[in-house]
């Protein structure tokens, strides 16, 4: 068959012997197809070993049993071909020109680069959005596939050089591409880069990514650039955009001194924690996240645990958000600090089991302790309350018992309940606090006061004593006590006539307030016949509410009283400042 087929083509100074032994001794696989291709007349010895078969197994075969989908006869081009042991080889195949009535193919292997060349794999670059590009270091030509082109506004094919196409390449990004792409190829590695690139046909600007190999002569020279570029300008967006949220969720929560974490479920380990939670902890990152197990019987107060175990059950089963306030120990200086946390599980799709469970942690110690002063302030409130309206009850009995008329009534009762409003103005600007002794016993004998100068030292009126502020608990009724023996020394005592005098001095001694009155140069004094309100408040108000020890002498030369009342200790949760 060989010998026939290569009669009309041969030099008839060629042998058909020498042909035969050029034949079989092909470094490619050769093959005699009859006229229609479905036939294999004879097949050298280098393509049965390729399919592996013995010389001369081939000849007389039909092609479809070496060939896939080839029952219409045999084509060129890239061919899946059929070994003897039932698996497959990529075989080139070219068919010559026709010799008589049989025809000739080639068969070559083909190299894998060859295979991602093919155009059912350009099809796929292009499905994925992927466009090639080559670049000629020699003629700094730049060709692009069909797909290129049309990312970046070129026509397909040579249209445009690497220096015309940098200058749409955004300058702040130039030089840290080229210096890429310089050590890619003085190194001969792949380089891959992102940059806005202005889109040739309207200048709109877009974001390319490009990636790429050096292509090298049979010497080692560098002569080109390969690789493919991807318009992913929806992708940086997305990527920007998803910043954007991040920064702003961040400046939210550290507003907001919000701590946020994800914990992991079946790992028992925090997958993440922004810096507000290792703060509220007081933890440092490198000291790694905190379990569930850990934070329970280390972390937790004992008194909350039950609550806090109660509120992730009912958050698992009814599938609800987790809510919880407890107390926790932080770690760096042990002390407690109470946390509100809100958090959801997500599952493994509807009624899976929890994976993670994502959350806030807010600090509020210090709303806590405002609302427990704020109950407790309400509570004090009214208890002065009660008791203001008491004492005006007491004025009220006690000035109408000793009053000799409705004038002197009168006299007596708006005198007590200025007094009154008086010490409160001063508690009130104290913030209801303390009241300055000083402050109270001017107000009552400044009016009464002489001075021939004004630095002089007053004639009539000696205050003499350290700062000392009076809890409000004792402040109401010493200040109705100062009123009333300042009422009864300028009715009958010393402040009665222009000559009489007042010394008041003071003292601390042991946490009791010392005080002590004494009158002179007025009338003579004698000891009252009846006991009147000032009496009776000295004795029972000051005796019962302040814990006081009164002493009063009525020598002819002026009233004398002594005062010893403890002071309490001040409550610092009164304070509304605080």
């Amino acid at each position: 068959m060989l010998d026939r087929a290569d009669q009309g083509s041969r030099s008839p100074d060629v042998s058909p012997g020498l042909y035969r032994a050029a034949f079989d001794a092909a470094p490619v696989g050769l093959a005699v197809l009859a006229p229609d291709g479905r036939t294999i007349r004879a097949a050298n010895p280098c393509l049965c070993r390729w399919l592996g078969y013995e010389p001369g197994a081939l000849d007389g075969r039909p092609a479809a049993e070496v060939l896939e989908r080839e029952a219409r006869g045999v084509e060129a081009g890239i061919r899946r071909w059929l070994r003897a042991d039932g698996s497959v080889i990529d075989l080139r195949l070219t068919l010559a020109q026709e010799a008589g009535a049989e025809r000739v193919a080639v068969v070559e292997l083909v190299d894998a680069d060859d295979l991602v060349r093919a155009e059912q794999n350009r099809d796929a670059l292009t499905a994925a959005g992927l466009g090639e590009w080559r670049w000629d270091l020699t003629t700094g030509q730049m060709a692009f596939s069909r797909r290129a082109a049309q990312i970046l506004g070129y026509a397909p094919g040579r249209s445009v050089t690497w220096a015309a196409m940098r200058d749409r390449i955004d300058p702040a990004d130039s030089e840290r591409i080229r210096a890429n792409v310089s050590d890619a190829i003085a190194h001969r590695h792949a380089y891959e880069f992102q940059t806005r690139f202005r889109r040739a046909t309207d200048d709109a600007e877009i974001w390319i990514g490009a990636r790429g190999q050096t292509l090298l002569s049979e010497d080692g020279t560098p002569t080109g650039v390969v690789g493919v570029v991807q318009d992913i300008t929806t992708r940086v967006e997305a990527r920007v955009a998803l910043a954007e949220r991040e920064e702003r969720l961040r400046v939210a929560t550290t507003v907001a001194n919000l701590g946020i974490f994800e914990w992991h479920v079946l790992d028992d380990r925090a997958t993440w924690e922004n810096e507000r939670m290792f703060a509220l902890f007081g933890r440092r990152p490198e000291e790694g996240s905190i379990g569930k197990s850990t934070f329970l019987k280390e972390i937790l107060h004992p008194e909350d645990r039950p609550a806090f175990r109660q509120a992730i059950a009912r958050a698992l089963r009814e599938d609800a958000i987790l809510h919880a306030t407890a107390r926790i120990r932080r770690h760096d200086d042990g002390t407690w600090r109470t946390i509100d946390m809100a958090g959801k599980f997500e599952r493994d799709g509807a009624g899976g089991l929890p994976r993670r469970l994502i959350g806030v942690v807010a600090d509020v110690t210090d709303r806590h302790l405002s609302e427990e002063r704020r109950s407790l302030l309400i509570r004090e409130l009214h208890h002065r309350v009660k008791n203001t309206l008491a004492t005006v009850q007491a004025i009220v009995g006690s000035t109408a018992r000793t009053a000799t008329s409705i004038d002197s009534f009168h006299e007596a009762f708006v005198g007590r309940i200025k007094s009154l409003a008086h010490t409160h103005s001063v508690l009130t600007e104290a913030t209801w606090q303390t009241a300055s002794l000083r402050d109270l016993l001017a107000s009552e004998l400044m009016p009464y006061a002489e001075s021939e100068t004004e630095t002089a030292p007053d004639r009539r009126i000696v205050l003499d004593g350290p700062p000392v502020d009076l809890p409000s608990d004792i402040a109401v009724p010493i200040g109705m006590a100062i009123h009333e023996l300042t009422t009864n020394a300028a009715k009958y005592g010393a402040l009665s006539t222009g000559r009489g005098r007042v010394a008041i001095t003071w003292g601390l001694e042991a946490g009791a307030l010392h005080l002590d009155w004494q009158e002179s140069g007025g009338p003579v004094v004698a000891p009252p016949t009846r006991q009147g309100f000032g009496s009776r408040l000295l004795q029972r108000v000051l005796t019962t509410q302040v814990q006081a020890r009164i002493t009063t002498e009525y020598p002819p030369e002026g009233f004398h009283l002594t005062l010893a009342a403890p002071l309490p200790a001040r409550n610092p949760a009164l304070n509304p400042l605080a």
